[in-house]
């Protein structure tokens, strides 16, 4: 799930806001975009994917928020770490592209998708 976006290294280019499948994103007047619904990231990575400042911290774990600061983020090593190991952008040719490693991510998710549609039908019936 998308935790935060590092002010310090944002360009401001709204490449997250315009891949986002979700919304989860929204321009601000000035600065970062600003994290809209984070309730509705899929824990896809496109935001980070196409972050070329790697400013974008995207927790892998698609259930819950994790709390963590833009320098626990910075000293994590872990920014830009996907478009790195993805081969995107100026890492092609460096790094393998391993977007396979997605697929726990996105059977997960369904997973959570479906066991929250099965409640709701519950409390309805």
């Amino acid at each position: 799930m998308i935790e935060l976006i590092v002010a310090d290294r944002c360009t401001e280019c709204g490449a997250c806001v315009e891949v986002c499948p979700t919304n989860v994103l929204e321009r601000a007047p000035s600065g970062p975009p600003r994290l809209a619904r984070v309730e509705d990231c899929q824990t896809c990575f496109l935001c980070e994917l196409h972050c070329r400042a790697d400013a974008i911290y995207v927790a892998p774990d698609c259930d819950r928020r994790v709390a963590i600061t833009p320098d626990e983020a910075v000293a994590s090593g872990t920014l830009g770490q996907y478009r790195r190991h993805s081969g995107w952008d100026e890492w092609a040719g460096h790094f393998p592209n391993e977007q396979w490693l997605m697929e726990t991510v996105f059977r997960r998710a369904g997973e959570a998708a479906a066991r929250a549609a099965d409640a709701d039908d519950e409390r309805i019936a």
